[in-house]
């Protein structure tokens, strides 16, 4: 609000430039696709690549750039939520936008307005140095937003935001130095023309978003032929799912190790279709080793046919082993679904179930994972995912 005010008193400098700059950033955010539940990150590389570009400006076609860092952020500003009409960005996702924004301006701004650096075979660099910045700084932010809605640890969290960015993240900020620099030669015809590569990934990350979300509708839907064929209790496979991510979570699984637990989650009790007699209420953990063991193993041979990946599978095979035998998801998938189970009985309240569970440690549940499901429980349960 500030920026907008101080804009609005000394007026737009270069507004031609600024317009061009804010359109870039309208059509990038209105290009915005929201992710499907389960599905990847809301993606609008072009957008942010053309804020970063804005930030970083320091010449339009050999003619020194006069905005400084309020213009920076009441453009970006006011050009996202122009973007975004009719379906409004995420509060958090928009304050990283901006914050990112002003960072990179006041980190650049006043140093090209001072001279420095001067053009020259080390500017570029300057400008790559300035993005890390920018991008580690964006790291933090957002794991302290993801701690905040989700409330897991905030370690995992930040370790996982820095995985991602050597993937679109290293993309957008290399389109950005790129477009800075094009623009300072070139003028304001570099935009479009450099943005081509990355409206191509952005319909990419699109394509791939449609088929993710075919195969968890897919996973959804086998799901629910357990409940519909009355082998399982109505819902329990998504409570499994839910939890099963929230404990993920508190682990700092990363966003792959959460897929296969969501989609194990959601399959583990389809071997039951296979039984003649179904089990009472669904329950598979009270029944003894063997009989858990082939369920799971027919429940795997159903999972192999669906094309998931082979994780998944393993997942629900190896769910009735020990737990020093089981991967990490395995174990994740065996203790929720436990605790669900023994909830469903009205006699064993939730403070129970996790003091069976914790008995049970010596051979089948991993104490973290135990400890890591109290702490979610303790918190409220799993948290709901943002839009």
């Amino acid at each position: 609000m500030v920026a907008l005010l101080w804009t609005a008193w000394r007026g737009v400098s270069q507004p031609g430039v600024a317009l061009a700059y804010g359109v870039l950033i309208a059509l990038g955010e209105a290009a915005r696709r929201r992710p499907r539940s389960g599905g990847v990150r809301e993606t609008a590389p072009v957008g942010a690549a053309a804020t970063l570009a804005y930030a970083l400006l320091g010449e339009v076609g050999g003619r020194p750039a006069s905005h400084g860092v309020p213009q920076v952020v009441a453009v970006v500003l006011g050009a996202t939520l122009a973007g975004a009409v009719g379906r409004p960005p995420a509060v958090d996702r928009l304050a990283r936008r901006v914050l990112n924004a002003g960072f990179a301006a006041t980190c650049f701004q006043p140093l090209q307005h001072a001279g420095t650096p001067a053009p020259g075979p080390y500017y570029a660099l300057f400008l790559l140095l300035l993005l890390v910045l920018t991008a580690l700084c964006d790291a933090v932010l957002a794991a302290a937003l993801t701690r905040a809605r989700t409330g897991g640890p905030y370690g995992p969290l930040l370790r996982e935001e820095l995985r991602t960015l050597p993937g679109i993240g290293s993309a957008i900020c290399a389109t950005g130095v790129v477009m800075a620099l094009a623009v300072a030669v070139a003028g304001l015809w570099a935009l479009p023309v450099f943005c081509l590569p990355l409206l191509v990934t952005q319909l990419s990350i699109h394509r791939y978003e449609a088929v993710r979300a075919t195969r968890r509708q897919t996973i959804a839907s086998l799901a629910r032929a357990t409940e519909i064929a009355g082998y399982t209790p109505a819902g329990h496979a998504r409570r499994v799912a839910a939890l099963g991510l929230a404990v993920g979570r508190e682990l700092g699984l990363s966003d792959a190790e959460l897929t296969v637990v969501e989609y194990a989650a959601l399959m583990h009790d389809i071997g039951q279709l296979s039984l003649v007699d179904p089990v009472p209420a669904g329950a598979t953990e009270p029944l003894p080793p063997d009989e858990r063991r082939r369920i799971a193993q027919l429940g795997a041979a159903v999972v192999r046919k669906t094309g998931v990946p082979a994780d998944v599978a393993l997942v629900v095979e190896r769910q009735a082993d020990p737990y020093r035998e089981q991967p990490l998801a395995a174990r994740v998938v065996r203790t929720v679904n436990a605790y669900d189970d023994l909830t469903a009985d009205p006699a064993c309240g939730p403070l129970r179930a996790l003091e069976r569970l914790r008995l049970a440690t010596a051979h089948d549940h991993e104490p973290r994972v135990v400890e890591a499901l109290a702490r979610v429980l303790a918190r409220g349960g799993p948290a709901p995912q943002g839009p």
